[in-house]
């Protein structure tokens, strides 16, 4: 594969999110996982003897709202190696020395249907550093949703990649 193309010279969002897509899978070693779903719609989780049925998730709009304000604050970084900057548990659980979880769930795009409030396991799909908004980030969110067909996470995540494109200029 080769470099890829700049936006203005001929390429489309579209395009541009793509090559953004490839780049994270072959710097993160996100791959596609396929396990045998048990049921023809619902994915199922790997890494068990027995399979298990996956999570299900929905949307977090004070997330989405957060978001929003910190794009129209101008706080994201439109390029950057999510793999890099995506918060790991130690500064997960750093933030949440100093925060509450409502706070922490507010980096987070989808809520786990189960788990209580005051608990990581509440929350999914986180987007940023816990300072800015990542783009590379959204589309992480948006791929890893559409992989295991959590619809409303990936149209969520469609809808703020879109957002912060007008936001930012990106056309």
């Amino acid at each position: 594969m080769g470099a890829a193309p700049r936006i203005g010279m001929g390429t489309s969002v579209l395009t541009e999110a793509i090559w953004e897509t490839r780049r994270a899978r072959r710097c993160c070693g996100i791959r596609p996982i396929r396990a045998a779903p048990t049921a023809p719609d619902a994915p199922v989780a790997r890494g068990s003897a027995y399979p298990r049925p996956m999570p299900t998730y929905t949307v977090n709009a004070h997330a989405v709202e957060r978001a929003k304000e910190l794009i129209d604050k101008r706080r994201y970084v439109l390029r950057s190696d999510w793999g890099e900057a995506q918060p790991s548990t130690e500064d997960e659980n750093r933030y949440l020395q100093r925060h509450d979880y409502a706070e922490y769930g507010a980096w987070h795009l989808g809520l786990t249907d189960g788990p209580g409030d005051e608990t990581k396991a509440r929350y999914a799909f986180v987007f940023g550093d816990f300072r800015r908004i990542h783009r590379s980030g959204i589309i992480a969110c948006h791929f890893r949703a559409a992989e295991w067909r959590h619809k409303a996470v990936e149209l969520a995540a469609h809808d703020l990649l879109q957002y912060l494109d007008r936001k930012a200029g990106i056309r």
